[in-house]
């Protein structure tokens, strides 16, 4: 199953703050992340695999998008 970075980290019960501290950013760069502003480097993708038990392929990329 296919999740964002805001499903990732909702399920798990976290704040932007919390999971940017797991991955080992900021939680201003999580934040743009989130919504597609900015993206992760490899390195930064690697830490979100590890800390969210995820594999690349199963994040998306892409904010929330609202109708």
């Amino acid at each position: 199953m296919k999740l964002t970075l805001k499903a990732l980290r909702v399920n798990e019960n976290l704040t932007q703050e919390e999971a940017a501290k797991k991955v080992g950013v900021s939680k201003y760069t999580w934040a743009n992340y989130e919504i597609g502003k900015t993206y992760p480097d490899v390195p930064t993708i690697k830490a979100i695999e590890q800390a969210f038990n995820v594999k690349y392929n199963d994040i998306l990329f892409l904010p929330n998008i609202t109708v």
